[in-house]
């Protein structure tokens, strides 16, 4: 690969011909892309010596990925490690100067439109890129540019309803062909090894659970419930009352749907309304993966919810996707899938925590079970692709492969973690001394 300072654009030599192969793996999902020469006649033009020059740059700027580039007129550049881990098709100039420019949101949107392919198993590609791009010692300054003067989205109670409507209620049976049988669309806990998705999602519920040593006659606070998977398990198998807030309609109808049939409807409230305002006393409060779409402004706020809704003795759980170091969520992914969304760190969630003087009793990290957790996703929702595109178009089914398949990538190298962070009130002495019940001998 040509480095950026050992050549100048008219000194480039004729790039390697040579064909592509597919590195397709049985088991797992890949994309065996057209010919990169397969455009339309307008786009069939030579690619220029600029343009093979700015990749090259590129490439090197981005940590060298082992990864095999073939543009639309079939030139190839060849990693400067071998074997590739497999290649990516850029079909046309346009597309190329877009991941130029702005390679973090005109990566997704290229392969979402079909104008990058991908051969080869698609998560090991994407991990590849991923991995090149943390290690790189230079480089990306366009796009750290780029990300600095985008509009931070605001997380008011309005703002907040319309970007979970957008992901949420896009329809149950979407969600229904591709997670487990309670909804879960949370991280999963693979206690045991060679466990299915329904599993170890039970297992999650039962460990949440176990953290906040519900008894019989307590009461809950649940922020965030989704399709109510958790409060119908913390009433039926915990005999707790639930309280459980939810700002979208499509969830919260499910939820309700699910409790009567359950014969659980006097046990679970659940509230279509913003976590912000709930009232009233509970033994624990519980919130699986909604603190990242809170905003860091509004960290304390919850806190202050939090606060005002446990008793002396209450305890709390908050389960998020999380960051080592502060940093946001790809704009690609914030843009088309989770807006306004934000990981933070374990230093940021303590805003939660430290005004109101709670003590962090327990800080597990979860990174590799949400990495298996997509994997089965992923596994479910290819299976299910060709009623996915009826539902709605190609383009659906390639911009959720690249979010699940780019995320299992994620948490595979660390770029993502999932933590479960267990509190308490200071004053409380009524805590366990051992973790002994969270891992109940198998009977």
């Amino acid at each position: 690969m040509l480095k950026p300072d050992t050549a100048l654009p008219d000194q480039i030599e004729a790039v390697e011909q040579q064909p592509a192969t597919s590195g397709a793996q049985t088991g797992h999902p890949t994309t065996d892309a057209p010919r990169a020469g397969a455009v339309s006649a307008r786009d069939q033009r030579p690619s220029s010596k600029l343009e093979r020059w700015f990749l090259n740059w590129f490439l090197t700027a981005c940590g060298d990925p082992a990864i095999r580039v073939l543009l639309w007129d079939g030139a190839t550049v060849t990693p400067a490690r071998q074997p590739p881990v497999g290649d990516v098709v850029i079909r046309e100039p346009a597309t190329l100067w877009r991941l130029l420019l702005d390679s973090d949101a005109a990566f997704g949107d290229a392969f979402s439109d079909g104008t990058l392919e991908i051969r080869g198993v698609v998560v090991d590609v994407f991990a590849e890129i991923w991995r090149a791009i943390r290690n790189a010692p230079v480089g990306g300054l366009l796009g750290k540019v780029l990300s600095a003067i985008r509009r931070r989205r605001s997380h008011s109670i309005t703002s907040s309803r319309r970007t979970i409507h957008q992901h949420y209620d896009i329809g149950n049976e979407f969600y229904r062909l591709w997670l487990d049988d309670r909804m879960q669309y949370t991280c999963a806990y693979y206690g045991q090894p060679g466990m299915t998705l329904e599993q170890a999602q039970l297992a999650k519920l039962d460990h949440v659970c176990r953290k906040l040593q519900l008894q019989p006659g307590q009461t809950v606070l649940e922020a965030g419930c989704g399709w109510g998977g958790l409060a119908l398990h913390m009433a039926d198998r915990y005999g707790v009352s639930v309280r459980a807030f939810n700002l979208s309609h499509e969830q919260i109808e499910f939820a309700r749907q699910n409790a009567a049939a359950r014969g659980l409807s006097r046990q679970i409230e659940f509230v279509e309304d913003d976590y912000r305002n709930a009232s009233g006393k509970y033994d624990a409060f519980v919130s699986i993966g909604m603190l990242e779409h809170v905003g860091l402004e509004n960290f304390t706020e919850l806190g202050r919810v939090i606060d005002r809704a446990l008793t002396p003795a209450g305890r709390g759980l908050i389960h998020s996707i999380g960051r080592n170091a502060p940093q946001p969520l790809d704009p690609w992914t914030e843009k088309r899938i989770f807006p306004g969304a934000y990981p933070p760190s374990l230093k940021q969630m303590m805003d939660i925590f430290e005004p109101f003087r709670f003590s962090v009793l327990d800080v597990e990290n979860l990174r590799l079970h949400y990495a298996r957790t997509l994997e089965q996703w992923l596994e479910r929702f290819e299976g299910s692709s060709s009623k996915v595109r009826e539902m709605f178009d190609e383009r659906f089914v390639r911009m959720w492969r690249m979010y699940l398949a780019g995320s299992v990538a994620t948490f595979r190298i660390g770029g993502l973690q999932l933590f479960q962070v267990l509190f308490t009130r200071g004053s409380n002495n009524d805590i366990p001394w051992t973790r002994e019940h969270l891992y109940p001998v198998p009977r």
